[in-house]
């Protein structure tokens, strides 16, 4: 559960609680002051809000707190642009679905708003237009919800394309996920969520270093078949108690295998992105991308690279071609590549032999 606010509301009423007894003690006097209307004092309050009953922290029937109670927004014109001003003021970067007719679930109490609408630019729900707090012709059965877009995640701080610190981007910046219950089912949700088709191993005690600003998850728990980290149950986004000594990190599998050669050392080249294995484009490959691959792959001592399908065609997308290594690169992704690969067959399909043992 994402809550937005509330913590600046409790501070403000601390705040202001704390004053009232200065106000009478060491003030100057009911109606004395030194004061112009120009030093008039103002506050700017923003109204928390919540997704609640989805099955990841990023959908859900929006709810509102006001007058001391959570409640409820009515579908009535409910849409897309209302969606985005709920999920951006939730910290996502848009909504992905507005839902209507208690898709998420009836609530309970307030119906706080109806007949919201919204440009679709506005901060915060309560920007936008609406029938007035509280009124409404509504009942539970028209609570609106969202699907805000899955934040993105990236790797950070390893020495390849597919390992890193894991960081997840909300709120507008990148954060971290603290390494407390992080194993491998965690770890496997994540390195799907990025493409890759599994995790090798899970990493704890900023083993790729220690990150900076946010640490935006803790106590990750997977079951390990989640589409996304955040479907993942945990102690709710920004409530933590690590430091970023803490952060947390994953090794995915290497996304290249060898295809149709004899032994694991030679074959046609293929590469896993996006869900799928597809195969690498000839042009202009040469010993040096060989050369590449097999060190990715752990071979130590670089190869031969062989064009026009030697190890059979293959079959799906062809991810990449014009691949242009120097030869100092970890990960043939590095290479300077193009991902335009519409005029290019599987009749150009590259393959690789590599030399000497692996070395893992």
């Amino acid at each position: 559960m994402f809550l937005i606010g509330i913590n600046f509301l409790t501070s403000l009423a601390t705040l202001l609680s704390a004053m009232l007894p200065l106000v009478y003690t060491q003030g100057n006097g009911d109606g004395a002051h030194n004061c112009g209307h120009h030093e008039d004092a103002g506050v700017k309050c923003v109204v928390p809000v919540r997704l609640v009953d989805g099955t990841a922290d990023y959908e859900g029937r929006i709810e509102i707190f006001l007058n001391g109670a959570w409640g409820t927004i009515c579908d009535d014109s409910w849409g897309k642009d209302e969606a985005d001003v709920a999920c951006r003021q939730l910290g996502y970067s848009a909504a992905e679905a507005a839902t209507s007719s208690a898709s998420y679930g009836q609530g309970t109490g307030q119906i706080w708003l109806d007949d919201v609408q919204c440009i679709g630019s506005e901060e915060h729900i309560f920007a936008c237009n609406n029938r007035g707090v509280g009124v409404h012709n509504c009942g539970h059965g028209e609570d609106a919800g969202v699907k805000c877009v899955v934040p993105e995640v990236r790797l950070v701080g390893g020495t390849t394309d597919y390992e890193g610190r894991i960081e997840i981007f909300l709120n507008g910046a990148w954060g971290t996920i603290c390494d407390d219950s992080w194993g491998i089912d965690e770890a496997e949700v994540a390195c799907r969520q990025l493409g890759y088709s599994k995790a090798v191993e899970a990493f704890s005690f900023a083993s790729y270093g220690a990150g900076t600003g946010e640490i935006l998850l803790d106590d990750v728990q997977c079951i390990g078949s989640e589409e996304h980290i955040l479907a993942c149950q945990n102690r709710g986004v920004g409530v933590h108690d690590c430091g970023h000594y803490e952060d947390a990190g994953v090794k995915c599998e290497i996304p290249m295998r060898l295809v149709n050669g004899e032994g694991i050392h030679t074959g046609r080249v293929e590469l896993f992105m996006n869900g799928e294995w597809g195969t690498v484009d000839e042009d202009p490959w040469d010993d040096t991308d060989a050369g590449v691959v097999c060190r990715e792959l752990g071979f130590p001592y670089g190869g031969t690279g062989y064009r026009s399908a030697h190890f059979g065609q293959g079959t799906g997308p062809i991810w990449i071609d014009e691949v242009n290594c120097e030869g100092q690169e970890t990960s043939l992704l590095q290479c300077p590549h193009q991902t335009d690969t519409s005029e290019d067959s599987h009749a150009e399909d590259v393959g690789v032999a590599c030399n000497g043992l692996r070395a893992y």
